[in-house]
């Protein structure tokens, strides 16, 4: 097994902000949303929280899917956000999505404050990552979901060079030169599901859901309240 290889925990030029802007994500933000429709349901007017919004395409993707879905997203990255604003603003989505600069490891909101919370390939970014798992699993409503999703980390050289000459063609040197970053620095589906269960929750809720990505999806069992926020 490969060694983990951190990466910087935010993309804090923007230059960096924009060449990940600019790979094409399309297919696979779609696929996260539908996913995450799949097992939440449809919206149901709280708000969904993204962690580690970057430029904003999972909450704009969310909203193009479900008339319903007003979004929370939030990064580290003063200029991920920059882009984000913008994206949202040409979406025209800048009434149903709100966007924040905050640290995934102690998020300022209440215990089960959103209807469902999401994250897509931050938790490689984290050097130590079961804080800002703990964080996004307190802040689940009574029957909400969480849904995270990220990168595996291959086995060996052989295989992660594999996955970046499918996954990368046709994209620039910088974008294979992050793509490559970003498999050294995430985690096995092993290191997971360890994770996961220190929470106290099933580590078998984590899976392999494709070539490069593990996903967890779990649902807070209900309790009769709806105590979850609207924003913004």
């Amino acid at each position: 097994m490969l060694p983990r290889v951190l990466e910087p925990e935010a993309m804090d030029t923007p230059d960096e902000a924009r060449d990940y802007d600019a790979m094409n994500h399309t297919a696979v933000n779609a696929r996260f949303v539908a996913d995450f429709l799949a097992a939440h349901g449809p919206c149901r007017g709280g708000t969904i929280f993204d962690v580690g919004t970057g430029p904003g395409r999972i909450p704009i993707e969310l909203c193009r899917a479900d008339p319903v879905a007003v979004v929370l997203g939030v990064d580290l990255a003063p200029n991920m956000l920059d882009l984000a604003r913008r994206n949202v603003t040409q979406a025209g989505f800048d009434a149903r999505i709100d966007l924040d600069l905050v640290d995934a490891k102690a998020l300022p909101y209440d215990d089960g404050g959103f209807e469902a919370v999401l994250s897509n390939t931050i938790v490689h970014h984290i050097p130590e990552p079961a804080a800002a798992l703990t964080e996004m699993a307190r802040l689940v409503a009574p029957g909400g979901t969480l849904m995270v999703r990220d990168l595996v980390r291959p086995g060996s050289d052989e295989e992660l060079m594999s996955l970046v000459e499918m996954h990368t063609v046709g994209e620039p040197e910088s974008a294979r030169a992050l793509f490559t970053a970003s498999l050294h620095a995430a985690l096995t589906v092993r290191e997971m599901q360890t994770m996961v269960s220190a929470l106290g929750l099933v580590p078998d809720d984590v899976t392999m859901t494709s070539d490069r990505h593990w996903t967890w999806i779990w649902k807070r069992p209900h309790d009769g309240s709806s105590n979850f926020r609207v924003c913004p």
